[in-house]
């Protein structure tokens, strides 16, 4: 019988070894014996706790928008102004703890495999649309005139291409070279308005 207590444990330790796995291997060979030898525990904890690899593989992806949510509503605290707060959803989306290369090459599998998951795709929907929501919130405090809509699904796509050049490019820009980039044009947006 398992010891109480140790689920949550267990299951972090399979979703932090997919992830790994994932980025070691990519995600078509990511097996669950790979996973479960990462991890240090034994194929048949994954069916226990998952049930199998497909609910692992999208409990990683869910746990990775659960950190990188958590992670912005902290800095959202912090984001006084409309503008603040576009610059805590660029800061959160290119933090040095979500910007890991084994973490940007777990989300961008997971993104190939969009198409093929509706477990998947209900994930990337949910980040989508919190994304564009949460831009546009902020965009819209700016003032009338904002052409809130444009200017979200600019900043949303510079976001997702950056984390896609990241992985494809042979020297990825920095993440200050990022930041400062998506900022830049988040301030040509704001001064068409003027």
């Amino acid at each position: 019988m398992p010891k109480v207590g140790m689920q949550p444990i267990r299951r972090r330790q399979l979703i932090d070894a997919t992830i790994r796995t994932i980025a070691r291997v990519g995600y078509p060979d990511a097996t669950v014996a790979k996973i479960a030898k990462d991890a240090g525990l034994s194929v048949g904890i994954i069916s226990h706790y998952f049930g199998g690899k497909q609910a692992l593989l999208e409990a990683a992806m869910a746990q990775v928008l659960f950190d990188l949510h958590t992670a912005f509503v902290a800095r959202l605290e912090e984001a006084e102004t409309p503008r603040a707060r576009l610059s805590a959803i660029i800061a959160t989306n290119f933090d040095d703890d979500q910007y890991q290369p084994e973490i940007v090459r777990a989300w961008l599998a997971f993104w190939a495999q969009v198409p093929f998951s509706p477990g998947l795709a209900r994930l990337q929907a949910i980040y989508s649309n919190r994304l564009l929501s949460n831009l546009r919130h902020a965009l819209r405090a700016l003032g009338p005139g904002v052409n809130v809509t444009a200017a979200s699904e600019l900043v949303a796509s510079l976001i997702d291409g950056f984390w896609l050049r990241s992985v494809v490019t042979e020297t990825p820009p920095t993440l200050p070279e990022i930041r400062a980039t998506i900022e830049k044009v988040v301030d040509h947006c704001i001064s068409d308005l003027a």
